[in-house]
């Protein structure tokens, strides 16, 4: 016999997908009451006037938690450290911010002695696995519900008839219908025109860009500023010490502001096909470089190669919401062992959708001016000892085309 479901938690963020499953779960449970979750990631004024649409719709109550600090500190600085970006550009916006979501569903689920947790993810999409996951790892036994799955609808327009119906109020329409995600590290744009690759992007279209501007909109003068970080964590911005959310906030400012952080990207999501669209990344794109470059000084050549095959497969496992996983735990510790040294200044200049390094210093500097020097090193460093040391290292090569000569004859 299927488990009554009397109480249901929702993720819910007040969009088309979460509006119209409120409505949808108590005509398809009877008696079941839905507890609306929304989780505080840095969606700013989307989570305005949320309580009254939740109650509106059908939810017995809403809760909204201020996941911010936990989400930049636990998610969002280890990925950055491990430098894990996933096929070149994409730097996890969506993908790391749905793990502590989850995470927050589960304790209210248990809290209010829920017997299932619903989402509004696709059936087509990767975040219906970065969220179920992550249920798995703190509520095994739970019920997970996802209508995507099982309803009648097939599209976001059959969506926007089916609360028209409902009489529930909707921010979009079907012209401006993209898909998005926001969250203090990104927004996400996807749908419409965007989902033909040979479009090009509209960035200079009024309303489209809403963490910044086009580089051909940006100041013709550019900015400067300095990053300070402690052990691979940024803590200050022009000396100026800052709160984790604070500082990314202030990066945004001045990244959205110099049109810096656009990705067009066709990606390979987790499910198998290939999906399209743009990401608005604007502090974390000089964050990332910023640690990058202050890495090139503060590492040693052998961990710094091997911390850049490390950073490919940590990017994958937080594409693939495998967050809470043993093996991206160990990733983790091995990343944070790197980091006891990455400690510094980099002052970057940023110009029309460009960061380039204009300085970086750390007291843990492995650069040595005078060994590295043109000029007279003061015999640190003796160049003849590279005639021995090439004949070394070009040892299979010499030995390998003798004897292929003597072959021949």
């Amino acid at each position: 016999m299927a488990k009554q479901i009397r109480k249901v938690v929702l993720a819910y963020s007040g969009g088309l997908d979460t509006s119209i499953i409120i409505p949808w779960l108590k005509e398809n449970y009877e008696g079941c009451e839905v507890i609306a979750v929304s989780g505080d990631v840095g969606q700013g004024t989307e989570l305005d006037g949320l309580e009254e649409k939740a109650k509106k719709t059908g939810a017995s109550k809403l809760y909204i938690l201020d996941l911010k600090k936990e989400f930049v500190e636990d998610y969002i600085f280890p990925t950055m450290q491990a430098g894990a970006v996933y096929e070149d550009k994409y730097l996890l916006g969506t993908s790391f911010a749905r793990p502590v979501i989850a995470k927050a569903l589960v304790e209210i689920a248990k809290k209010e002695g829920a017997d299932a947790i619903c989402h509004g993810c696709t059936g087509k999409g990767n975040d219906q696995v970065r969220f179920e996951l992550a249920i798995k790892a703190f509520a095994p036994e739970m019920t997970i519900i996802a209508p995507w799955r099982i309803w009648n609808i097939k599209s976001r327009e059959e969506e926007i008839e089916y609360a028209e119906a409902h009489n529930i109020p909707l921010k979009i329409n079907r012209e401006t219908n993209y898909s998005k995600d926001k969250n203090l590290w990104h927004l996400s744009h996807e749908g419409l025109d965007l989902e033909d690759p040979a479009n090009e992007p509209l960035y200079e279209k009024e309303g489209f860009l809403e963490l910044g501007v086009s580089p051909l909109q940006a100041p013709d003068e550019p900015t400067y500023l300095t990053i300070h970080f402690e052990k691979g964590i940024p803590t200050a911005v022009d000396g100026q010490p800052l709160g984790a959310v604070a500082l990314i906030e202030k990066l945004n400012e001045v990244g959205g502001a110099n049109g810096v952080g656009l990705a067009d990207i066709v990606e390979n999501r987790l499910v198998g096909m290939k999906s399209h669209g743009v990401y608005e990344t604007p502090g974390g794109t000089i964050l990332y470089e910023a640690h990058r470059i202050l890495e090139t000084l503060c590492l040693d050549k052998a961990t710094l190669h091997y911390k850049q095959l490390v950073a490919v497969k940590f990017g994958e496992i937080v594409y693939d919401g495998q967050w809470f996983t043993p093996l991206r735990e160990a990733l983790s510790a091995f990343v944070s062992k790197t980091q006891e040294t990455v400690t510094g200044d980099v002052r970057l200049r940023i110009y029309k959708g460009n960061v380039m390094c204009a300085g970086v210093t750390s007291p843990y500097s492995l650069y040595s001016e005078d060994i590295a020097s043109f000029g007279d090193d003061g015999g640190a460093y003796s160049q003849k000892d590279s005639e021995g040391f090439i004949n070394l290292f070009g040892l299979p090569i010499k030995v390998k085309a003798m004897l292929d000569q003597k072959r021949e004859k």
